[in-house]
Formats: structure tokens, sequence, C-alpha cells
């Protein structure tokens, strides 16, 4: 989910049971649920694979996340509370911290933490497991290359602390339209 395994690189049970210090049987388990889950596939010859990300599969993650997290906007503008708000702007002081330093897999989280939190702030539980069990990628691997990109981490910043403002400010049309050009801009540049 945070893009640190590559789509397309085959997962070999014997060194992910030695690595992780579990039997094969135990790997095997894994991978199957995974491939349950639609996050892995199957090979040609046999063996388990990061699921490649095509561009019709970046299209439809943004238009799922549209959905769900626009709506989870709309609950929670009504009924974010004050610790809420103060959470996410924590998370986007980590997120900022994080690809300051050059520790883009912590920025992934962090930015993976601040869209789970604006899921969870919206007071539905239904709709946190909807989100969670979608399995949605968020937009860290341009197709076609095999390492994280943050060159965009001032913008997605920027964009977070507008939505954060937003909801502080009960201006939901801004924080939906900062939200509808963050997706946008992601699927655009994972696509380059």
């Amino acid at each position: 989910m945070t893009n640190q395994l590559q789509p397309g690189i085959r997962l070999k049970e014997d060194a992910w049971a030695k690595k992780s210090a579990v039997s094969r049987m135990a790997v095997r388990e894994a991978l199957t649920r995974l491939l349950g889950e639609k996050l892995v596939v199957v090979g040609d010859k046999g063996g388990y694979f990061v699921k490649p990300m095509r561009e019709i599969d970046v299209h439809q993650i943004r238009e799922l996340r549209e959905i769900l997290e626009l709506g989870a906007l709309r609950l929670a503008h009504k009924k974010i509370t004050k610790a809420q708000i103060a959470n996410l702007e924590k998370i986007c002081n980590e997120f900022t911290g994080m690809a300051k330093q050059g520790y883009f897999s912590g920025a992934c989280e962090a930015d993976i933490k601040f869209h789970e939190t604006l899921i969870e702030c919206s007071g539905n539980e239904k709709l946190m497991e909807a989100y969670q069990a979608s399995h949605i990628p968020l937009f860290h691997l341009k197709m076609g290359r095999s390492q994280l990109f943050m060159d965009d981490y001032d913008l997605t910043d920027q964009e977070h602390r507008q939505i954060v403002k937003a909801l502080k400010n009960k201006n939901l049309k801004l924080a939906e339209e900062t939200m509808i050009k963050h997706f946008a801009r992601g699927e655009a540049t994972t696509l380059e």
C-alpha cells in the first residue's frame, strides 16, 4: 500500500519466510490472502507478483477516492472537533518533516494517515470499513518507474493544509475544491 514493493516485482516465498522469520507455509497463506484482496497476481508460470498499476487503475482509483473522501469531508465538516483538527495539523507537520528529511516512505505513511484520518473524522464507521476494504493505494509511484517520488511534496503539503484550514473554517466548498484538485494532480503526476 505504501509502494515499498514496486509493481511487477516477484514475491519469493523462501526469501519472505527468511526475512520475516516465519515458515514458507505462513508466507504462502499471506500471499493467498493478498491475492484474494487483489493486491498481488499470479504470474503466467506461477509465483506471486505485486499487482501492476495500469492507467485505467489510476483513473478508477482517483474516482473512488473522490467519492469516498468527498463524502467524508461532507460529513466531517458538520461535526469535526478541535482535537481532530489538531490531529490533522500534527499529521501535516509529520508529513512536512519526513519529506524535508528525505524520508519519503515516512512521508508516504503520513500521507496515508492524513487521508485515513479524514475518513475517521466523518464519524461513519461503515465509510471507514469501505475505505479500508478498498485497499486504495495513494499516488506515490509514477507509472513505469520503480522508485517512490515525492518531488511534489510541497504541493501535497499545501493542499493537505488547505483542506484542514477549510474544515477548521467550516468552508466545505473550499475543502471539496482542494480535494478534487489534489486528486486530479495526483492522477496526472502518476501518469506523467
